[in-house]
C-alpha cells in the first residue's frame, strides 16, 4: 500500500478543461499501476482512465475516449488526467488508485485490482 492524494478539480464550464495529479507519498509513482475512478452523487463508482507501471499498457472508459489522456510526468513524480472537453456528465469526484502491479490487464477496469486510493477531488462541470 501506498498514501495518494490527488489535486487538480475544480469548477470548470462545459468545453474546459482541467488537469489532475496523482502523487505517492514518499514514493516514485513510477513503480504502481494508477488507475483514476470517478463517483457521481447517487452513482456507482466509475473506471476512467489506468495506466501500468511501465507505461507501457494504458486503459481508458469509453465514455472519455478522445477527450481524456493519462501520462506519467517523472519531473514531477505524478501520474496526471489531462480532461479536456468536459461535459456536465464528467462531473464526480474523481479518485487516484495504485497497486504495485495488476494481473491480467482485464483487472485495471476494476476497483479490486487496486490497493491503495485517495481522498478524491471534485470536478465540476457547468453547462
Amino acid at each position: 500500500q501506498v498514501l495518494l492524494g490527488e489535486s487538480g478539480g475544480g469548477l470548470v464550464q462545459a468545453g474546459g478543461s482541467l488537469k489532475l495529479s496523482c502523487t505517492a507519498s514518499k514514493r516514485s509513482v513510477s513503480n504502481y499501476a494508477v488507475g483514476w475512478f470517478r463517483q457521481a452523487p447517487g452513482k456507482e463508482r466509475e473506471f476512467v482512465a489506468a495506466i501500468s507501471p511501465s507505461g507501457g499498457s494504458i486503459y481508458y472508459a469509453d465514455s472519455v475516449k478522445g477527450r481524456f489522456t493519462i501520462a506519467r510526468d517523472s519531473a514531477e513524480n505524478t501520474v496526471n488526467l489531462q480532461m479536456n472537453s468536459l461535459k456536465p456528465e464528467d462531473t464526480a469526484v474523481y479518485y487516484c488508485a495504485a497497486n504495485m502491479r495488476i494481473y491480467p490487464s482485464t483487472n485495471y477496469y476494476y476497483p479490486r485490482a487496486y490497493d491503495s486510493w485517495g481522498q478524491g477531488t471534485q470536478v465540476t462541470v457547468s453547462s
